[in-house]
């Protein structure tokens, strides 16, 4: 409870503190809070992890009655997954927000929201009193908001944030109509009060609150087709903002989805072939629309998507397996889950990071204008290809092992389905199959594009490397990174008390870790670790033997072209041209020309592509359009004249006069025309 009490006071103390300090303070100051809240609930989350739940119980209010905090190994998980990426990006954000300290006023606002997404991101995996989790809830999208907003002055950030802000409310909405029924059913605001009613009301009810609330945490997580907030909200926010928010920020609606299971208990075989096709949909659409980005930023929003599919997989399966009761596929859905939870934090925040050190080194997002920056930024470009290998899946990095635990559900699930069922573990291992080989395109373009050949554009000023203090937290991910891939089991331990709680089985007794297809995996991996070495010791082989020779630089041989540009090699649209054609059909292009272009070295020749989200325009666009289509119709009413004003004021002061006086009378007169 001490520690609860104290974890408030700093934020408190904080939040009136900061306004009040130099500007270079600021930052820090916040850091220095998250710090200290980090340690405080860090200590709690470990101890729950190892097994103690943690049950404080506040007064509240007579409205909410008494508020529960509780901390078991689920909350624990996520805690101390959000306290990982906030120490990292929060230093991180120190140094990025340095060219920003000539706008004191925004960076006040800036630091303050960002202690408050932190807190809230808390107060949302712990409180269990549906009154006091919404209003955790919107604090965290105010915050957020307000963090993404930073650079205000561009009307396409202002857009972002409305856009991420009306759809949060549209989350919060559907909140309060599962809290709303249970609390009017049962009087209580307990989250117990939910496993009572669902208890109490299995069947069709039970799988519609939990649905309701499905929606709701959808939306946060930026499941298709509830993902559009999410390509304009990350590239809009600060590179540290985009990392904590892909992180972390859409992981609390995974969160949410696998805290409502264990409370409402819907029928999970149900349940899990319906997040089980959302997944898929989401991991296949995401990645499809993130190999023809521009926007580097917007590029790795979609990743978000495809991979909060990949998570989503993980729990179709998890449930699936409680449904038919089998402990070994359940274990390993949930277990691929929650470990794909923890890698996906670690090496888009890594992702992230190095985007930010290039868009301040060139100040452009554009893959088209960059090239060749690997000679320029060389720690940065070694840090992005490790995290893009991990995120593609491959040996020995954290990725491979949490998709293994996936496909190894699917392959248990496969040995006793049915016919319908192994129709739809195929098609998952397929998918699966799919969006790794289309994450490993994605990135051989974005890599190849961004960091080798040369620069596709003139830049005005110095490009170089950031500084290591502002690497350093990447380098630190990125040990992380690394050490899930080569020691596995050392962290999959750590979710044995989280599976419990799903399972109902004493994991030490139970160790779903264990087999054929498990003893396989270290080998995988070492082999590839072994192989990576055998090209860095090549490589330094090969090094000090070329040192020792003369070097000379010569143009790149361009096939008897007498007028070498940079324009000759591929563009990343170019790059995926065949794949376009292929699956044009899934995604809009809209294109710009130039028709003007003559001569054999065309200079005004210009053609450019912005690729846009179809189902964006069928869900969002095309409705706004109609709604707007039919409110212009009654434009005329807003004429600008007085005189029709006064008249709408007349007419609405008679209308409530004269109503309640010929109401009999009309209702006499609806009830003889029903009889006719």
């Amino acid at each position: 409870m001490n520690i609860v009490i104290s974890f408030i006071l700093v934020l408190i103390f904080a939040i009136v503190l900061i306004p009040f300090l130099r500007v270079k303070w600021k930052g820090i100051a916040a850091y220095a809070v998250i710090v200290i809240n980090v340690i405080l609930s860090g200590i709690i989350a470990i101890n729950a992890l190892s097994g103690h739940c943690y049950d404080f119980v506040f007064s509240g209010s007579f409205i909410t009655g008494l508020v529960h905090v509780r901390i078991d190994a689920l909350s624990a998980w996520f805690i101390l997954i959000l306290n990982f990426v906030f120490i990292t990006g929060g230093f991180y954000g120190l140094f990025y927000m340095k060219s920003y300290n000539a706008q004191p006023k925004y960076l006040t606002l800036h630091n303050i929201a960002f202690i408050l997404l932190y807190s809230s991101l808390v107060g949302v995996c712990v409180i269990q009193n549906s009154i006091v989790f919404l209003v955790a809830w919107e604090l965290l999208a105010l915050s957020a908001f307000i963090t993404i907003i930073f650079e205000n002055e561009k009307i396409a950030t202002i857009q972002a944030g409305i856009n991420y802000l009306i759809q949060s409310h549209i989350s919060i909405v559907f909140l309060m109509i599962g809290f709303m029924w249970v609390a009017f059913k049962t009087g209580s605001y307990d989250f117990n009060a939910l496993t009572q009613y669902a208890s109490a009301n299995n069947g069709n009810a039970a799988i519609v609150l939990f649905l309701c609330f499905f929606v709701s945490f959808s939306i946060k997580a930026g499941l298709v087709p509830f993902h559009t907030w999410l390509p304009y909200a990350h590239p809009a926010a600060p590179s540290h903002i985009s990392g904590i928010m892909s992180g972390v920020l859409i992981k609390i609606g995974i969160f949410g989805i696998l805290r409502m299971l264990l409370l409402i208990k819907p029928d999970f075989t149900t349940i899990g072939y319906i997040i089980l096709f959302m997944s898929v949909i989401s991991g296949l659409y995401g990645v499809m629309l993130a190999i023809i980005q521009h926007n580097l930023k917007k590029l790795l929003a979609y990743h978000s998507i495809e991979n909060i599919g990949i998570i989503g997989i993980g729990i179709g399966i998890g449930c699936i397996g409680l449904g038919s009761g089998n402990q070994i596929i359940a274990s390993l859905g949930f277990a691929g889950a929650l470990l794909h939870t923890l890698n996906h934090a670690l090496f888009k925040s890594v992702l992230f990071y190095a985007v930010g050190n290039v868009y301040q080194a060139t100040h452009t997002l554009n893959i088209e204008h960059l090239g060749g920056l690997i000679k320029k930024m060389p720690q940065t470009a070694m840090l992005f290809l490790i995290s893009a290998i991990a995120i593609c899946g491959i040996p020995p990095f954290n990725g491979f092992i949490s998709e293994f635990l996936i496909y190894t559900g699917l392959y248990h699930w496969l040995k006793e389905a049915s016919l319908f069922s192994s129709i739809v573990a195929v098609v998952s291992v397929l998918s699966l199959v799919m969006i790794g080989g289309l994450a490993m395109l994605c990135f051989t373009k974005a890599f190849g594009i961004i960091f080798l050949g040369n620069a596709r554009k003139t830049f005005k000023h110095e490009i170089k490397e950031v500084s290591f203090l502002q690497l350093a937290p990447l380098y630190l991910i990125t040990m992380l990174i690394v050490s899930i891939g080569i020691f596995p089991k050392l962290f999959l331990n750590f979710l044995l008390k989280p599976l419990e709680l799903f399972t109902n089985i004493n994991q030490i007794k139970f160790i779903p870790f264990q087999g054929k297809a498990f003893e396989i995996m270290q080998p995988i991996t070492w082999a590839m670790l072994g192989f990576i070495l055998l090209i860095f010791i090549v490589y330094i082989v090969r090094k000090a033997i070329v040192s020792k020779n003369i070097s000379t630089l010569q143009p790149t041989w361009g096939c008897a072209y007498i007028a070498p540009t940079p324009k000759l090699q591929y563009t990343a649209s170019s790059f995926v041209k065949s794949y376009s054609k292929i699956f044009g059909m899934f995604f809009l292009m809209n294109s710009k020309k130039d028709n003007e272009v003559h001569g054999i070295f065309p200079i005004k020749g210009h053609l450019e592509t912005h690729p846009y989200d179809k189902l964006e325009k069928w869900i969002i666009d095309n409705p706004i359009r109609s709604y707007r289509s039919f409110m212009g119709r009654f434009l005329f009413l807003q004429n600008g004249k007085l005189q029709f004003y006064l008249l709408y004021g007349i007419v609405f002061i008679i209308s409530v006069i004269c109503i309640p006086l010929f109401y009999e009378k009309i209702c006499m007169l609806i009830d003889f025309f029903k009889r006719l």
